[in-house]
């Protein structure tokens, strides 16, 4: 038998351990009188880092953009 310690976030059981159990293998969840404190929520990735190379973006390169990908297979394959 094995303990693991773990809490419920108001929807499934999350373990703060990884489970070493097999498929289909019956499990014991003891419900305890006592609570985790709530971690802030996350934001989504994409949220968080939109804007975050903004400081290395250069604004005179933002006109060959549209035309970059043709321009260097022209230059190191010849005509495609």
């Amino acid at each position: 038998m094995l303990t693991l310690s773990g809490y419920y976030d108001g929807n499934t059981v999350q373990t703060l351990e990884k489970i070493p159990a097999k498929k289909n293998q019956k499990v014991i969840i003891t419900i305890l009188d006592e609570f985790m404190e709530e971690s802030p929520k996350r934001t989504r990735t994409t949220e968080a880092a939109r804007g975050s190379l903004a400081k290395y973006a250069n604004p005179e390169l933002w006109n060959k953009e549209g035309t970059a990908w043709e321009e260097e297979v022209g230059e190191n394959y010849g005509n495609a």
